[in-house]
């Protein structure tokens, strides 16, 4: 199955989900290339960049339950590769 490379920036602002949303990485870590965190504290948020490689549709799917968890956003880009 042809895979894409793609990122997806995540904001957490609520981290009561934090638990929530390791768990779902951890379903789809084989999808996985990298991960960065970066904790702001002045503004309350952590910032997390995810680089993953994989079929359109699942990349799409996790996205969609990462967004889908309260107080927490997810944008995703596509490479053109």
């Amino acid at each position: 199955m042809e895979t894409r490379v793609a990122v997806i920036s995540i904001i957490v602002e609520n981290n009561d989900t934090v638990e929530e949303l390791n768990r779902l990485l951890h379903d789809y870590s084989e999808y996985i290339i990298g991960r960065m965190g970066i904790p702001y504290r002045a503004k309350g948020v952590n910032i997390i960049s995810l680089a993953v490689d994989a079929p359109q549709d699942t990349i799409a799917a996790l996205a969609g339950k990462i967004g889908s968890l309260s107080g927490i956003s997810a944008k995703t880009a596509y490479s053109n590769v």
